[in-house]
């Protein structure tokens, strides 16, 4: 896995010891000797990952991390804080400050290694999420990072596995200070429940009596619903062999048992906080997604969209021998509404439109927002004559009501004009189905609107 770490550490001899180690399993390796280079480095995004030191002449460590951790720019780089402080109070103290993880001097080679990798390979992940969201600032989508700054990682949904009693009656009141709290004695049932419970950190025995933790931790990693639930492993000291291979299984974080209260609690914050900020990625993708395909007014898909989905389905009425029908639809006077009633009022009435379109199509039904006061309907499997009669419904339904203007100060009577065609020819463009549309609706107009004209066949 190549990625770039930056190791942080005033003892050139210290700096070089882990610089070694790294290289010798491929990572590309960037030293810092102090916080403030440190920080500069970050903020140039030139590592991935961050090892470190906590004593430091110009800036400790718990600083660095804190700073990094609230600076929307640099607030995803994961850091572990290595350090020769070894007391709960300490670790814990590294964990509030933003940490994703925190090893005690001497560091074994195989579990720092071990880290580096994991939480990279969550670090890759994160920025695929980013890179996708980028263009979710430029068409109007708030980004997530000063939400994720601000969030303090309480009020999640936690799921605790465990089969002790004796266990998990301690551990569940302390979690149940700071989220909710549900509690699986039997691991069988335990995917089940994570899967159907919206839970943002599980939290996972590997000292269940009668099953494998790790088997369930794995199981969990390959279930789509759970695939990005944080899994928090709690294990007995002498089994290190088992927290690695849970770390190369997917296994976020770990505690050694005895389980000191106040790192459980870190450790869930930093988990739940993690879950959340990849989740407002995740929704930002799609929003960007939709809003590149939808209208914003109406909430019909727009011109784009209908133009690549319509090729599609005409391919598919092709292949299957069903008709497809495509309906033009244009709003009569629309251009004198906004004169007389003002373009507030344009838009009541383009929104109106939009819903009442909705309720005389089917689901299957294909309905868009052409440019200005222009609609289109795709409707796979109908022929003329259906294509017809829906049009007619829909004419009467716009014709025979009037709109609401001005938050229902006025009403004002609407007609409307429609083209109908259909896919003629196997292998025809749809740009010639849309003209013919389009040359329907033209007659229409010119023979005196609120009426629906076939196109001649």
């Amino acid at each position: 896995m190549s990625a770039r770490v930056l190791v942080v550490d005033d003892v050139l001899a210290n700096v070089k010891l882990l610089e070694a180690r790294l290289s010798a399993e491929y990572f590309d390796v960037v030293t810092a000797n102090c916080g403030t280079q440190a920080l500069e480095i970050c903020e140039r995004a030139e590592c991935d990952i961050v090892l470190l030191d906590v004593m430091m002449p110009d800036i400790d460590g718990f600083e660095v991390c804190r700073r990094l951790k609230s600076n929307p720019k640099t607030h995803f780089i994961p850091v572990i804080m290595v350090t020769a402080l070894d007391s709960p109070a300490d670790r814990v103290r590294g964990l509030d400050a933003g940490a994703d993880d925190f090893l005690t001097k001497p560091v074994s080679d195989v579990v720092m290694i071990a880290r580096v990798r994991s939480l990279t390979r969550l670090k890759m992940m994160t920025d695929e999420l980013r890179m996708r969201a980028i263009t979710s600032l430029e068409i109007g989508v708030n980004a997530p990072e000063r939400e994720a700054v601000a969030d303090t990682g309480r009020g999640g949904r936690v799921l605790l596995v465990d089969d002790r009693p004796s266990s998990y009656e301690r551990l569940a009141p302390v979690l149940a200070t700071e989220h909710h709290v549900d509690v699986e004695p039997n691991p069988a049932e335990a995917l089940f429940h994570a899967a159907d419970g919206n839970y943002d950190l599980l939290i996972v025995s590997l000292g269940l009596e009668n099953f494998d933790g790790l088997r369930l931790c794995s199981q969990a990693r390959s279930l789509e619903r759970t695939r990005s639930l944080p899994i928090l492993a709690i294990a007995d000291a002498d089994n290190n062999a088992r927290l690695l291979r849970g770390l190369e299984i997917g296994v976020n974080d770990y505690l050694l048992r005895p389980v000191d209260k106040n790192e459980l609690l870190a450790r869930a914050r930093t988990q739940i906080r993690k879950r959340r900020y990849t989740d407002h990625l995740r929704d930002n993708v799609q929003n960007s997604i939709e809003m590149a395909i939808t209208d914003p007014l109406t909430g019909l898909h727009n011109r784009r969209y209908m133009e690549s989905h319509l090729a599609t389905l005409a391919e598919q009425a092709a292949m299957r021998a069903k008709p497809l029908a495509l309906m033009m639809l244009d709003i009569d006077y629309f251009k004198s509404i906004n004169d007389n009633y003002g373009h507030d009022a344009g838009d009541d009435v383009l929104r109106e439109f939009a819903v009442r379109i909705r309720k005389s199509i089917r689901g299957i039904d294909l309905a868009c927002r052409f440019g200005g006061e222009e609609f289109v309907i795709v409707m796979p499997e109908t022929d003329l004559h259906v294509a017809g009669m829906v049009a007619e419904r829909l004419r009467r339904s716009i014709a025979g009501e009037s709109f609401s203007i001005e938050k229902g100060a006025k009403r004002i009577e609407v007609t409307i004009s429609i083209g109908i065609a259909t896919l003629e020819t196997k292998g025809e463009p749809v740009s010639a189905v849309l003209k013919r549309a389009d040359q329907a609706l033209y007659r229409a107009k010119h023979d005196g609107r609120n009426r629906v004209v076939a196109a001649a066949a």
